[in-house]
């Protein structure tokens, strides 16, 4: 792992388990910096441009933004930073939708690994959107992620319960890597 000035959270989980909304009030709360998910504008643009949607040909662009994006909001934080899922995220998909992930991936996720994994369970309902499709996947999902976290040995807090629950779990996690009002 390469060492960062300031800890990086990461958001993860399942579709339809509040990710991006947990991950932007984390960072509001602390005063730290949200990072969205990269591969929900990827996935946008592809299907604007080509009607197509994505296959397994987008697996290494999609991590290339991704580790673009983190890198450069990550190289100016001075303070948290909160990621709305990381390449965890990618190889747990791409393992999913198309059996495999490139060896690069998996070992750039590895390196990448972030300090705090706030895994999102399955336990809120699931709520139909443009980038979800696998309501009937959701607990097999669920378990590659906790798999893949913990091949990675990364440290994970599961995050349960309704909204205000997840938020003071979470929220506490992140207190014992990020303490409330420090800043970098």
């Amino acid at each position: 792992m390469t060492a960062r000035p300031v800890p990086v959270v990461v958001v993860t989980g399942s579709e339809s388990t509040g990710k991006t909304t947990l991950a932007a009030d984390l960072a509001r709360h602390f005063g730290g910096e949200f990072v969205p998910e990269f591969v929900r504008d990827y996935a946008d643009r592809k299907i604007a441009a080509t009607g197509r949607p994505l296959d397994a040909s987008d697996v290494e662009p999609i991590a290339r933004g991704q580790i673009a994006m983190h890198d450069r909001v990550i190289a100016s934080a001075r303070n948290l930073v909160v990621l709305d899922t990381d390449l965890v995220s990618t190889v747990v998909y791409a393992r999913h939708y198309y059996g495999d992930c490139p060896a690069w991936v998996e070992q750039a996720a590895r390196e990448r690994r972030g300090d705090l994994y706030l895994l999102c369970d399955i336990d809120v309902p699931w709520v139909a959107g443009p980038h979800r499709d696998r309501p009937h996947a959701r607990a097999e999902i669920h378990a590659a992620f906790a798999a893949a976290l913990e091949a990675l040995g990364a440290p994970v807090v599961e995050i349960q319960g309704g909204w205000s629950e997840r938020f003071a779990t979470a929220a506490g996690a992140v207190s014992t890597v990020w303490p409330t009002g420090r800043v970098g």
